[in-house]
């Protein structure tokens, strides 16, 4: 029966050694189609690990091995120490818990009577639900904030509350391992994130987690470590900092990246680039933000010399300049534009190809923006800018704009200075 202690199921095995998950050499293949081979994933206690890669890498082939819903070719799968071939099948599920891709059921239960589904692994085939079973499940609803949906049908919520109610129903099963087949698949941002936060507050209390997630920007957000599947096997494991690099990403998805900073976190943040030709153009970004920020990703992507400036030290655009190697003039927060900033400013601008406005410019910049001998406005959107300029330029085509103009060497203009406003 139920632990009586009240938790999640996360005291099994907690003080012994090891990972609490660990797969060695794992090979899966359908026919003479092989889909995975040499797989090896260790999963430490208490962490969130995201299994990421390209469609038909064998994200969902790998959990239902674990799972023990699909025998491998070879390799083992161990959950807390344990190989689980060994085991019958509701002994692995009183270790493992899962939550499938779609959120569909074959009957019309209520919601109470899906997340009581948990519960099966621990009654024996005539046993009835006890008041530890009922705890458990009372514990999974409120856990998962679906209690007020407990008599609605389960048909008639929406594909975020499904979610939930699916992720209540693997709680009650009391299980040290959770497994999510793309848990924010087919939801909106609002409800994407709420799952994983709910997710993480788990991990954070004890659960082990291992969750296949398509959005490489929410996996870096909320995993401890990321296993990148691509072509049949890992391609890279470790750190989301570590895994979600350019080069790797190219490798695997056969696509160019940009890899900057989510604000505010170290985690990585993934921008796909769309095909397009290098755009050799030197530009200068005058603004301040996100929208600056976005726009210095942009040019950098499109493979602009970018320069950044007049800003203050720690704002989002000094910061994305810092990641992607441009020089930004930055002066402290708060303390108005100095004379040699300003001068340096204005010698880039004067000397870049375009001068880019987005995001606030404040009056200090005026001096800068006059400098330029081409000067294009960053749409916000609906094709205006923070000032409310209309006809700017929308991110996605600012770099095909840049291109459109002749460099400044043509116009009769001076290369930039290569000395630092310190010098």
């Amino acid at each position: 029966m139920s632990d009586p202690s009240g938790s999640d199921g996360v005291d099994s095995g907690q003080n012994r050694a090891g990972p609490m998950l660990d797969i060695s050499d794992l090979a899966v293949s359908f026919g003479d189609q092989s889909v995975v081979s040499g797989v090896d994933c260790s999963v430490e206690r208490g962490t969130l690990v995201g299994l990421v890669g390209p469609n038909g890498a064998g994200k969902t082939t790998v959990l239902r091995a674990v799972k023990g819903t699909l025998d491998p070719d070879a390799g083992t799968v161990c959950v807390d120490g344990d190989p689980i071939r060994d085991k019958s099948a509701k002994a692995v599920s009183r270790l493992v818990a899962s939550t499938p891709q779609g959120t569909a059921l074959s009957f019309d239960f209520s919601v109470k009577q899906t997340v009581e589904m948990g519960r099966t692994p621990h009654l024996g085939r005539f046993d009835r639900m006890d008041e530890t079973d009922r705890r458990a499940v009372e514990r999974a609803m409120e856990r998962a904030s679906v209690a007020q949906f407990a008599d609605r049908p389960f048909t008639s919520l929406s594909g975020g509350e499904r979610q939930r109610v699916l992720l209540a129903r693997a709680l009650a099963q009391e299980t040290p391992v959770l497994l999510l087949d793309e848990p924010t698949a087919n939801l909106d941002i609002n409800h994407a994130v709420r799952t994983l936060e709910l997710v993480r507050t788990l991990v954070d209390d004890g659960k082990t987690a291992v969750a296949a997630i398509h959005d490489l920007n929410l996996a870096a957000r909320y995993c401890d470590e990321l296993v990148l599947l691509a072509g049949g096997g890992v391609r890279a494991a470790g750190r989301p900092v570590d895994v979600l690099t350019s080069d790797t990403l190219r490798d695997a998805f056969d696509a160019e990246t940009l890899v900057t900073t989510q604000p505010g976190t170290d985690a990585p943040l993934v921008t796909p680039l769309a095909q397009q030709e290098t755009v050799d153009r030197r530009v200068h970004v005058v603004g301040t933000g996100r929208p600056a920020a976005a726009a210095v990703s942009t040019l950098v992507g499109a493979g602009c010399q970018v320069t950044v400036g007049v800003v203050p030290a720690g704002d989002a655009a000094a910061e994305r300049a810092a990641d992607l190697d441009c020089e930004a003039v930055t002066v402290p927060a708060f303390a108005g534009i100095d004379d040699a900033a300003r001068e340096r400013a204005i010698d880039l601008a004067a000397a870049a190809d375009a001068v880019v406005r987005a995001g606030e410019t404040g009056a200090g910049n005026s001096a800068v923006i006059d400098a330029a001998s081409a000067l294009l406005n960053a749409a916000a959107g609906d094709r205006t800018d923070s000032t409310g300029r209309h006809d700017a330029v929308p991110l996605d085509t600012l770099p095909a704009a840049v291109a459109s103009l002749s460099p400044t060497a043509e116009r009769g203009g001076t290369p930039a200075p290569t000395q630092s406003p310190t010098d």
